[in-house]
């Protein structure tokens, strides 16, 4: 039987899709306060900790481990990045160092680190230009982008109106976006990590609006896999472990999402969501526009 992961942090539902991926390769052992019934069906154990108080975390992890070997260590929470990369490195596992993580926890850090790099961040002269976020694998002497996520934003404060994956998209031929996503991640000193460098991309070059080591939320990586067969959630377990990582492209599609709010008698949200995949962009607006 495979040896089992630790995810610290289940974080939210939206995360299913990558989780079930992961447990159909390793157990998966949740390291949180509680279980939330939508991971229940994908776990095989739960150790009961707060992976926000670093050192009573890695105590417990590190009393289950003595009975038990760990294959790799994951979480997909920028809270819980420094634990997780505390816990890998004292079981010897491969991800971002714990300096990497302390840097990429603080938004402000990682501003700092970008800049001293000479890595340009997004401003708010630049609000014309578009988003997108490069779905980042980082291995130990290459940065791979292996889709590029276009996003419509939605109002302040919101969810994003819509994310599209294109396996033909244009701007992962652009030299000046590939350069700044290969500095920004050696800016931080990324490595075995899939990352989610989020930019904006203008008249005067692309700019950093942030860098996430982690697997990205709101189904990216399912439009990932629609759009072009890449299982970023296989990968990033695969870093996790020190094992050997598939980034071939085995599909040449687009895939889309767009969300919506609405508000129930009791004032509450509810989140809503549509996927389709076509051929190119067109077809999936069309679908999202007809759903």
């Amino acid at each position: 039987m495979p040896q089992p992961v630790l995810l610290l942090g289940a974080g939210p539902a939206a995360y299913g899709f990558p989780l079930a991926r992961i447990a159909g390769i390793h157990p998966v052992i949740l390291v949180d306060t509680t279980v939330p019934g939508w991971a229940q069906p994908f776990l095989s154990g739960h150790l009961a900790a707060d992976p926000e108080r670093e050192a009573e975390t890695a105590g417990t992890i590190a009393r289950y481990a003595d009975g038990q070997r760990i294959a790799g260590v994951l979480t997909w929470t920028r809270g819980h990045l420094v634990t997780t990369a505390r816990v890998a490195g004292q079981l010897g596992l491969p991800g971002p160092s714990y300096e990497a993580a302390a840097a990429c926890a603080d938004p402000a850090a990682v501003r700092a680190r970008l800049a001293l790099h000479r890595v340009l961040p997004d401003e708010p002269g630049d609000a014309d230009g578009p988003l997108v976020s490069a779905e980042t694998v980082v291995l130990d002497d290459e940065v791979r982008i292996a889709a590029l996520t276009r996003t419509t934003p939605g109002p302040p404060g919101r969810l994003p109106l819509r994310h599209c994956v294109h396996a033909h998209d244009g701007l992962l031929h652009n030299r000046f976006l590939r350069q700044t996503v290969e500095r920004a991640v050696r800016a931080l000193g990324l490595n075995h990590t899939v990352a989610h460098v989020g930019l904006r991309v203008t008249g005067r070059g692309p700019r950093v609006t942030g860098v996430a080591p982690y697997l990205p939320g709101d189904l990216i990586p399912s439009l990932v896999e629609r759009a072009t067969g890449v299982d970023l959630a296989e990968v990033a377990v695969a870093l996790a472990c020190g094992t050997g990582v598939d980034l071939s492209p085995s599909r040449q599609r687009a895939a889309a999402v767009r969300f919506a709010e609405s508000t129930d008698s009791r004032q509450r949200r509810r989140r809503m969501y549509w996927v389709v995949e076509g051929e190119d962009v067109a077809e999936c607006d069309r679908a999202l526009d007809a759903a």
